[in-house]
């Protein structure tokens, strides 16, 4: 079999493109080779084919959950989130853990935290100054980790809840670089060389990260409260088909997983609507005709169902999704996708970034129009923000909710500008796309009435 087109450059070559310019890598080989190529960006140079037609896509995503793998590539994330995360699993395995895991992130269990990120951001931003500048990434993070350390541990203030705020936040940061993000892709640079070595450092932060999270598993395995309804609780308290909880190593990988994947990300997102919603021109007054029209202490689960708003989070997951491609998937058997055949151990990816741009199912992919989300519905082949089949991000609803909350409570309470009209570029974050300088914006005033005298009532 004959992989499709590919750079002549070295594997090694494409591998330090895919870290220092991913964007880049795949614009330029989607305008040379189309649909569907090739690229060397994965463990020890091993080919990944990117997929970027939706009718291929589906055939990945709706393939029976033995056809496929989880790609060695996928290993990178293991210092992380662990060796047990889901995002690590294959087979029976994998589908047995994401029986456990989805429960706490479906429906009316989601619907149950919007209080919660309402009054979270309440408290995040009732400080705001007139006049004041801030980095938008970094409150979104403080906010959606927060969401995230309530919601899923049922961790209110206090030390182990700072200590793992602080740890965390360190972590991201450091890995967010392009020359440190090759820490995570050439696992030869793993390596401890001393205290003041970059994986000694980042291997001492994880240790200190575990030591907090197996502390907490254990405190609530002794006094286990089957009325709490947080993430942990729930998923102390699930058993799979045979009747088996989950270890304290799987709660720990898990536990983590969702530390990692469940605010950054989110906070990321935020970051980047918060910059097109006052970037583009049109967009914000649109927004605040629909927010106000909801008069004042709003429902969550009312803002969660607002249409334009809905459209600017997903205009924002469209042009700037924060995976670049979907967790990559091994052919276990030969398989055909459209009109090729792939034999067995083909790595395959499909490529969300490219999906997004398409010219065919997104006029003018390079603006941000919300309103394209008004006018059609898009399958969930044509917009993949949260990948797709068997390997989708479980927080497919926790995280849209979140953001609609979030932004809408922001923009219902102060007046913003951005502080530098330069337009803001995307960049390599670890594995993911963000904002470069995270967007820094202006607080001009508040809007009705003071924050704190929405908090205090």
């Amino acid at each position: 079999m004959t992989l499709p087109p590919s750079p002549k450059s070295p594997g090694i070559i494409q591998l330090l493109q895919w870290i220092t310019n991913p964007l880049g890598l795949m614009d330029d080989c989607a305008r040379r080779y189309g649909d569907t190529f090739t690229l060397r960006v994965g463990t020890n140079c091993a080919p990944i084919v990117f997929l970027t037609n939706p009718q291929a896509i589906k055939e990945v995503f709706t393939a029976d959950y033995r056809q496929f793998a989880s790609s060695k590539a996928n290993e990178l994330a293991k210092p992380l989130v662990g060796q047990n995360s889901l995002f690590l699993m294959d087979g029976d395995r994998h589908k047995r853990e994401r029986q456990l895991l989805m429960p706490p992130f479906h429906g009316e269990k989601i619907r149950s935290y919007g209080e919660l990120i309402k009054d979270i951001t309440l408290a995040v931003t009732k400080d705001w100054q007139s006049g004041q500048t801030f980095i938008v990434r970094d409150v979104m993070q403080e906010i959606t980790l927060g969401v995230i350390l309530r919601a899923v541990f049922g961790l209110n203030e206090g030390e182990r809840n700072q200590k793992l705020r602080h740890l965390l936040c360190e972590m991201l940061d450091n890995i967010s670089s392009p020359l440190n993000s090759a820490l995570l892709f050439f696992p030869q640079l793993q390596k401890d060389l001393g205290s003041w070595s970059p994986w000694s450092k980042f291997l001492r932060r994880q240790s200190e990260i575990t030591e907090l999270l197996m502390a907490e598993i254990q405190e609530r395995r002794e006094n286990f409260d089957p009325s709490r309804s947080d993430i942990l609780s729930l998923l102390m308290s699930a058993k799979d088909e045979a009747g088996n909880p989950m270890s304290d190593a799987e709660l720990h990988d898990e536990l983590l997983t969702l530390l990692v994947a469940g605010h950054e990300t989110t906070a990321t997102s935020l970051a980047w609507a918060l910059y097109s919603i006052h970037h583009v021109p049109g967009v914000l007054d649109k927004l605040l005709h629909e927010i106000d029209n909801l008069g004042e202490n709003p429902d969550p689960n009312i803002i969660a169902k607002l249409p334009y708003l809905t459209a600017v989070c997903n205009e924002t997951l469209r042009i700037y999704p924060i995976l670049f491609i979907t967790f990559g998937r091994v052919a276990c058997s030969p398989v055909k996708i459209m009109d090729r055949e792939f034999e067995v151990g083909t790595s395959i990816a499909p490529c969300i970034y490219l999906t997004h741009r398409r010219e065919d199912l997104y006029p003018e992919p390079e603006k941000f129009k919300p309103d394209r989300f008004l006018e059609r519905q898009f399958s969930p082949y044509e917009f993949l923000p949260f990948g797709g089949g068997t390997r989708r991000c479980i927080g497919i609803a926790l995280a849209p909710y979140e953001m609609k909350i979030v932004l809408a409570i922001i923009l219902a309470n102060w007046q913003l500008s951005l502080a530098d009209k330069t337009p803001v570029r995307p960049i390599r974050r670890g594995f993911t796309l963000g904002p470069k300088g995270g967007v820094k914006m202006l607080i001009k005033n508040q809007r009705y009435r003071s924050v704190t005298e929405k908090i205090a009532n």
